[in-house]
């Protein structure tokens, strides 16, 4: 035992480890297809690749019956214009999606003066979410109301399908498809293993093998480590499927805020796929963007303890007297609208000022019908995400939505911190196959470049299987480079042989406090280099002194160093866009012009013999989308049979 630890069992009495701890040993996993990450995306990557007869691999942080963003549940299909009652042309509504961005779910209606736009996705989601979903019924997942709960609720068909005024003001489109999204992850782990497809629960990877261990060479695998046993894997392919999230808490540590909202985030999304795919060489997009952090602490909550609004469709919002507010009702009229115009927003504010409107707000639930109230209530606050734990804490607490009204806090806090920032839409770019710039590499849902929701990424994940599995069956194993493997095992177990040291608490918050500091809403040369040379103080002085205590510590740390890298790479790419952009949410002061013409394009960013080197790809660069996904997917036949 060490003196760190002995410390800790001392003062702090920590609980005994209870899996046994294999830091010396090492496992070596061989498969054609290899998924890296077991989310929405990942579980239907592995799924379509074990349908070619190959074999496939899932390795997963955490327990893929529920994990990812999507794994707790999703009541909205969105995008689903090859649907049986659409009233719009699959190729027209992406080439829309494309030209007029939805902002926040909102609908496609107001231009944007330039749109970073990931065509690829819209239109293999526009094409092939119809299809992908019906396939999820196969496999057991509930799309329909089969138990006739919700007859008469507006927007449900003869054939029990139902859908959402999102995206569809007066049932003109018919796009989104109410669904019963907690049946879903667990139906596709099932058919996972019915496929044969080999699942590696609660293993982090946390590096792509390279051939010959070349940065920017044919991608042959990946290494990494049991979060509760510490063993060391090593997973061999032919293909790999970067199918890992995003990153939810770069600029703060949800940890030590009281009443952080995760939804639909968690810790675990470090941008640790962006970071294993930075260090191989792939090529990064939109890695300058970041936002407005839309959390909940507890100086910031929206609706009913910390949720979205993206399920709270119908509500009349009403003021402490019953007066009603001017508030969209996300109904169909309305086709979804979330919350008000900046203008209505203003005259609500206003209103408040004056004494129009008294404070607090309300959602009148029990002015709904009682249909849609069931529908709200039940139906999309019961399948989607957190909000269902919200709801039964609710009710276990007496509230009936019948009777009572419940708060939004929305309208009186306003937006967060503008430093508290949440990444942006970066990440890999793709071609038409869903391959990165790298050999052997795929990427699937939230990993690309400015990504949609769960019905993206397993349109997309489905797409990249099928793909990556082609791609398997015509190249040869490429060989491990020990070298390569051998560094990394020093990397990832550097922090248990220490005596002493920081936790990985505290230089996650160094890290966040780099980030508030020097990338924040408004930007210069001077704050972005200053930023980079935090990050590189935290990572020459503080990372040689981390230390974890057991097997799940270890993961935190290794989160760390990925919170780090993405760090870096942001200040990279922010140091190397040298314009504004109101599309971006990306303010130079050195560099006020907005949105310049001859910055309307991508900025790529990638790692090449070590140093950082930037580029730049048209914002059209794949070309037409309905003709480029027709020539390469001549061989697609749509449904698969799940017998």
């Amino acid at each position: 035992m060490t003196k760190f630890q002995a410390l800790l069992t001392k003062y702090g009495k920590p609980m005994p480890w209870p899996y046994p701890i294999r830091y010396d040993q090492e496992q070596e996993i061989d498969t054609d297809v290899l998924v890296i990450g077991g989310g929405i995306s990942g579980c239907w990557a592995a799924i379509s690749a074990a349908r070619s007869g190959l074999r496939v691999a899932l390795v997963e942080k955490a327990d893929t019956i529920r994990s990812g963003s999507g794994g707790p549940g999703c009541d909205h299909w969105c995008v689903c214009p090859a649907n049986p009652h659409s009233k719009v042309n699959p190729d027209d509504w992406a080439k829309r999606l494309v030209e007029h961005p939805m902002h926040a779910g909102q609908p496609p209606t107001e231009a944007v003066p330039v749109a970073y736009s990931n065509g690829i996705g819209t239109q293999i989601q526009c094409r092939e979410d119809w299809d992908t979903l019906q396939e999820m019924e196969q496999m057991g997942g509930k799309i329909r109301d089969t138990d006739d709960e919700y007859i008469g609720a507006e927007g449900r068909y003869d054939d029990k399908l139902m859908f959402s005024p999102r995206m569809s003001p007066n049932h003109a489109t018919e796009v989104t498809v109410r669904v019963w999204g907690t049946t879903f992850k667990p139906a596709l782990k099932k058919e996972c293993e019915r496929l044969g497809v080999k699942i590696y629960d609660r293993i982090m990877v946390t590096s792509l093998l390279t051939e010959g261990g070349v940065q920017g060479a044919r991608v042959i695998g990946a290494s990494g480590f049991n979060n509760r046993t510490g063993e060391f894997m090593v997973f061999k392919s032919k293909a790999s499927i970067l199918a890992t999230a995003g990153n939810s808490s770069l600029f703060f540590l949800n940890t030590e805020l009281a009443g952080y909202n995760t939804f639909p985030n968690s810790r675990t999304k470090c941008g640790d796929g962006i970071a294993m795919a930075w260090n191989a060489g792939a090529e990064l997009t939109l890695m300058e963007q970041t936002g407005m952090g839309f959390i909940g602490t507890g100086l910031k909550h929206t609706w009913y303890g910390g949720a979205s609004d993206a399920s709270f469709e119908n509500i009349q919002q009403v003021d402490n007297n019953g007066k009603k507010l001017p508030w969209p009702l996300q109904g169909w009229p309305d086709g979804g609208d979330m919350r008000p115009s900046p203008e209505g927003m203003e005259k609500i504010i206003q209103g408040i000022k004056d004494g129009t409107y008294a404070l607090p707000f309300w959602g009148d639930f029990p002015a709904m019908k009682a249909i849609e109230r069931s529908v709200t209530w039940d139906l999309m606050l019961g399948e989607e995400s957190t909000t269902k734990n919200i709801t039964e804490s609710y009710e276990k607490a007496g509230f009936n939505p019948a009777k009572n009204l419940l708060m939004n806090f929305n309208v009186i806090e306003g937006n967060g911190p503008s430093n508290w920032r949440a990444t942006g839409r970066g990440g890999l770019t793709v071609d038409w196959d869903l391959k990165s710039n790298l050999d052997g590499l795929y990427v699937a849902g939230q990993q690309m470049f400015a990504a949609g929701d769960h019905s993206f990424a397993a349109s997309t994940g489905r797409y990249a299987g099928r793909k990556a599995a082609a791609y398997a069956k015509q190249v040869g194993e490429g060989k491990i480079d020990r070298d390569q493997v051998e560094r990394e095992k020093a990397r990832i177990y550097a922090s248990i042989k220490r005596d002493d040291g920081i936790d990985w608490k505290e230089l996650h918050a160094g890290i966040a406090r780099a980030m508030q500091y020097f990338c924040s809403e408004y930007k210069t040369e001077q704050l972005l280099n200053m930023g980079l040379d935090a990050l590189k103080e935290i990572k020459e002085v503080h990372v040689p002194r981390l230390s974890a205590l057991d097997p799940h510590k270890l993961m935190r740390s290794i989160e760390d160093l990925c919170l780090l890298t993405h760090g870096e790479i942001t200040f990279h790419a922010s140091l190397a866009r040298q314009a504004s952009s109101r599309v971006l949410n990306f303010f130079r002061i050195d560099y006020p012009q907005i949105d310049p013409p001859d910055w309307n394009k991508f900025l790529t960013i990638k790692m090449e013999n070590n140093k950082v080197k930037a580029g730049f790809l048209t914002l059209d660069y794949y070309g037409d989308m309905k003709a480029n996904y027709e020539a390469n997917n001549r061989d697609y036949t749509g449904v698969y049979r799940v017998d």
